[in-house]
C-alpha cells in the first residue's frame, strides 16, 4: 500500500476568498474525488486549527493499493481539474509518498 500525504500553506487571500474559505473549498473538492476516481483506497482532508507558525493550513491523507493506483489518481481528469485552484490558493506545498 502507498500512503500519499500533501500539506498546503494557503495565502491569506486568493480567488476573492479568505484562507478559511479556500481551505473549505479545497476540502470539498478533494472529498468529491472519492466517488469519481476508483483507484482511491482512502482519502480525507483536514484543516489545521492550531494556527502556529510551524503548521500548514490543509492536509490531504490518502491511501492507494500500489503505484499504478496512485498514478491513476494523479492523472485522472477530475484530479487535474482542481489543481489550478489549489495552486493559486497556496503559498507552499509539501508531499510525502511512502510504501507500507
Amino acid at each position: 500500500m502507498i500512503k500519499h500525504i500533501v500539506f498546503w500553506k494557503l495565502k491569506d487571500q486568493a480567488h476573492g476568498n479568505d484562507k478559511a474559505t479556500n481551505a473549505l473549498k479545497i476540502k470539498e473538492m478533494v472529498h468529491a474525488l472519492r466517488s469519481k476516481i476508483p483507484s482511491i483506497g482512502f482519502i480525507e482532508v483536514g484543516i489545521d486549527f492550531s494556527k502556529t507558525d510551524a503548521s500548514f493550513d490543509v492536509v490531504l491523507y490518502s491511501e492507494f493499493a500500489d503505484q499504478a493506483a496512485l498514478d491513476a489518481y494523479q492523472e485522472h481528469p477530475d484530479h487535474k481539474a482542481m489543481m489550478p485552484f489549489i495552486a493559486e490558493a497556496r503559498s507552499d506545498r509539501r508531499v510525502v509518498d511512502y510504501v507500507v
